[in-house]
Order: structure tokens, then sequence, then C-alpha cells
């Protein structure tokens, strides 16, 4: 009797999967961001054209790891790891890649291929004013405006090109930008960052006004796309477009375009911030990390000089 009704449970727990299976399949799409969704498929169609298979024995998914051990960085290995496993999980199987002989290899992998963290330079106060040289015109006053609002609110590329004109509040202070969602808010609950007043050609708030007067921008994306002509496209700016800008201002700038990414203006203002004093909780607030080992990184590159032991007695 007590296996029958176990049965009825399951019975009746499977009919309501199968009548909810749509909706269910709707939010667990929505649990991750599109582009983690093309990572995932890009790292699992990589894994079936090497000849694996799902579900995978985890000696074949060592296999693949060792026969890419060579060429791919340990890191696109670990994420290439991850998107197999969901493979496996998000079809209710049992995730091979938790296996000790997955862990191993790719341990053993990490030790071996070691690969130096590429960290790109910070584009402090100083690069980004020497940045503004030769900026004119229509694409001059979005590029200035990019730079400063990139800078002071330690965007991501990616938080850059999603804002939109209704998420920017200009108040007595400055602005106070309304950021809808980010990399580590993927659940959209949403932060609000402060831009303030600044003093002579470096104000973010000045510069954003001044774009959107030009532009004649008053609803949607705030950094869009400008051709030669000065033509605005109606579209918002892709995240590798910013990184093609920083670049090219550092270029002009007489910088090697080569250090510097769209990332540059983030780790520019964290950087800077360091070196002011300025507290790590309060640098978090801004830049929105949630630990304080990346920001730590900076801390400790902007105080290398500070209190040095070398220069105490040299």
């Amino acid at each position: 009797m007590k296996h029958q009704n176990k049965t009825l449970q399951l019975t009746a727990h499977g009919s309501l999967y199968t009548a909810h299976k749509q909706e269910i399949s709707a939010y667990i799409h929505a649990a991750t961001s599109s582009n983690t969704r093309k990572a995932y498929s890009a790292d699992l169609e990589d894994f079936l054209k090497w000849g694996g298979v799902i579900p995978a024995a985890p000696e074949t998914i060592a296999a693949y790891l060792t026969a890419n051990a060579g060429h791919l960085k340990p890191s696109t290995l670990g994420r290439r790891i991850v998107s197999i496993g969901r493979a496996h999980s998000a079809q209710g199987m049992l995730n091979p890649c938790k296996s000790d002989l997955i862990r191993t290899v790719i341990r053993g992998i990490r030790r071996t291929h070691r690969t130096a963290v590429r960290q790109v330079a910070p584009a402090v106060r100083e690069d980004v004013l020497q940045m503004f040289g030769g900026l004119h015109g229509v694409k001059g006053a979005r590029d200035r405006a990019l730079l400063l609002m990139g800078f002071a609110g330690a965007f991501r590329r990616s938080e850059l090109v999603s804002l939109t004109v209704a998420d920017l509040e200009f108040v007595d202070r400055g602005l106070i930008v309304h950021l809808r969602r980010s990399k580590t808010d993927q659940e959209g609950v949403g932060r609000k960052i402060a831009i303030p007043f600044a003093r002579g050609p470096v104000c973010p708030v000045q510069a954003i006004r001044n774009w959107l007067t030009t532009s004649g921008i008053s609803d949607g994306p705030v950094f869009r796309p400008v051709t030669r002509h000065g033509r605005i496209d109606p579209a918002a700016l892709s995240g590798h477009a910013v990184a093609e800008i920083v670049k090219a201002r550092a270029r002009a700038a007489g910088l090697n375009p080569a250090n510097y990414s769209g990332h540059s203006l983030r780790a520019g203002l964290i950087t800077s911030a360091a070196q002011a004093g300025v507290s790590i909780w309060k640098i978090k607030a801004q830049s929105g990390h949630q630990t304080d080992a990346m920001v730590g990184r900076y801390v400790r590159d902007a105080d290398l000089f500070t209190n040095n032991a070398a220069g105490a007695v040299l």
C-alpha cells in the first residue's frame, strides 16, 4: 500500500511538471543572460564536434580536456566543464564534471599550463584627460561623455551600452544612474550610482548633458553609433565598440592602445580612488564588486610605491 501511494505521488508530480513544462522551461531560460547562454552553447558545440556525447562519461570528458590542454587556456577549459555539466544537470542527469577524475585532470592542466592573468592598464584621471585631445563635433561629444561616465561610474562595457535616458536622474549634486542590471546582478535587482559634479573639463555630468543636447537624444539608448558625417544611429552602441573607442583615444593620446580596453575606464577609477585613499567599501559601492578580492588587487597595485621597503633604505 505504501509503495502504491508513493507511485501515485510520483505520477501526480509528473503530471504537474508536464502541465507547467513550458513555463518551467521559460524560467530556466531566463535564469541566465543571453551572453551566458551563447557561451554555454558554443562550448557544448565544440565538445560534440570533438566527438563527445550527452550523457558523457567522466573518462570521455577527461580525454577532451587533455586533447585541448595544449592550445586552450585553463580558464577556457574550466568554462567548458561548466557548460558540459550544465548540459547534464539541466536534463536531470548526474553531472560527470563533478567527479574526482575531472577535478584532478583540470587541476593538473592548470599547474602544467600556467598562464599569466592579463591585466589591462587602468586609465587613471591623467590618462582620461590626455584622451580628450582632438575631440570635436558630434562624435567628440559622445566620446567625451562615454569616457567620463565610464570612468566616474566604474562601469563595465555592458553596463555603459545598456544605459537609457530613463536611467539618468539629474539632481542638485550631480547625476544618479539607475543601473537596472549588471554582470553580478542577473536577477535585475538594480542599484543606484552617484556621479557628482566635478570642476573643469572632467565633469561627467556636464559631459552627458552636452551629449544629450548635441545629439537630441531624449529617450532610448544613451550611447549610440555615430557616422563620420555625424549621423546618429537609433540602436545602442556595442560593448566591442566601447573598447575600440578607448583604444582609439589612447592611440590619439600617445599611449599604447594594446594596453587599454573598455575595462580600463573601470580599472582607472578604482586605481585612482585607491591612490586617493578612498576605502575599499566605498570603492565597492561605486564599482558594484561583491567581494574585496578583485578591488584589493587594484588597491595593492596603486600602493606599490607607498611606504615602499626599498624606498625607505635607498
